[in-house]
């Protein structure tokens, strides 16, 4: 049975993700990108290695940045309450402290741009419930939920997202490789907007999968890493905090350290966490620990993360004692961004016929 490592969807987005990263080492300025996370919980060193470098890199290299705090996400499955202020401005520090620049990014959130919302209208028109109900989030989420009903926004999160990309007229999302099929819904709305609305000159780029090199992370307990779960190291972790979390990590009985995803999931992650720290490949690190246990292996992701870290916490720890400073970086991508989403929803329904 074919993984999800190689299906033909994946090796022909490896290829393709080939050759935007060749395109945007020719022409940055010809990208706009649209990432972002919902806002509930501080990000983790597993967010760092799996998008907050790459979107640094990308930022430095020149492609215009828009990074959505997903406020509106949260509700999806949740109720929110008095602490989603400071959970936003949190992801706020953690963006800025990771490195995005807010002169050359475009950091907003959803519930302050209400004409990329007032997108998910006319787009839903454009889909079946057939369709939504095969994306991957949706799937999981009605397994997930069992009886318990499923709230409508969860059900129109695919085309929330298509919103989020459209509005701001992206043509680059990065992804990983399970995430290939939550575009896909992306590109069928924008095709089909064009066929029914603008079959002449197309209005919406379909926007194209970049495809993450990250590593997948394991959480500390070996399950998959969540901000909710309890089984990371925020960025925000003191050098203390970061040794009590490490030395409850999950590992094995085997004394002699060894790199082997498939046999030892936790002992590697562990093993990958540590060398991603230290740029160094993990069979390099399980080698310099040999047979000293996992004890040694604990000391030393321990010490890994508290030197690849200090420079970013010190900085967070700056960006968050200033309120002020992180609403006014919101406030002015929140700006930012309506000017975009205005802009796409104004000639929507121009070409809807829906401008009286």
């Amino acid at each position: 049975m074919p993984t999800i490592t190689d299906t033909p969807s994946v090796i022909a987005g490896q290829h393709r993700s080939t050759a935007l990263e060749q395109a945007i080492a020719r022409d940055p300025g010809a990208f706009r990108i649209l990432t972002g996370d919902r806002p509930t919980g501080p990000l983790h060193v597993g967010h760092y290695f799996g998008t907050l470098a790459n979107r640094v890199r990308l930022q430095q290299a020149g492609v215009e940045l828009l990074v959505l705090v997903a406020d509106y996400q949260v509700i999806t499955d949740r109720a929110t309450g008095p602490a989603l202020p400071a959970d936003v401005l949190g992801l706020v520090a953690d963006y800025l402290a990771a490195g995005i620049n807010p002169d050359r990014a475009t950091i907003f959130a959803h519930s302050q741009v209400a004409a990329l919302n007032q997108l998910l209208l006319p787009f839903l028109s454009l889909v079946s419930v057939a369709e939504i109900s095969r994306n991957p989030t949706v799937k999981e989420e009605m397994t997930a939920s069992g009886s318990a009903a499923m709230s409508g926004l969860m059900f129109a999160y695919p085309v929330h997202q298509a919103a989020d990309i459209l509005a701001c007229r992206a043509n680059l999302v990065p992804v990983g490789k399970d995430q290939l099929p939550h575009l896909e819904l992306s590109r069928v709305i924008a095709r089909r907007f064009n066929e029914r609305y603008s079959p002449d000159v197309p209005f919406f780029a379909e926007p194209e999968a970049l495809l993450s090199a990250a590593p997948m992370l394991l959480g500390l307990d070996g399950r998959k890493m969540g901000k909710s779960l309890g089984n990371s190291v925020p960025l925000r972790a003191s050098a203390d905090e970061t040794a009590r979390l490490v030395a409850r990590a999950t590992t094995d009985s085997q004394r002699r350290i060894s790199y082997d995803p498939a046999g030892r999931p936790e002992v590697s992650s562990l093993l990958l966490m540590t060398a991603l720290c230290r740029d160094e490949s993990p069979h390099a690190v399980a080698a310099e620990i040999g047979d000293r246990g996992a004890a040694a292996l604990k000391a030393m992701l321990t010490t890994a993360l508290n030197e690849r870290f200090a420079a970013i916490r010190s900085r967070r720890a700056e960006f968050a004692a200033d309120d002020g400073y992180l609403r006014e970086v919101l406030a002015a991508g929140n700006e930012r961004a309506r000017v975009l989403a205005d802009s796409t929803l104004n000639s929507v329904r121009r070409l809807m016929h829906t401008s009286y």
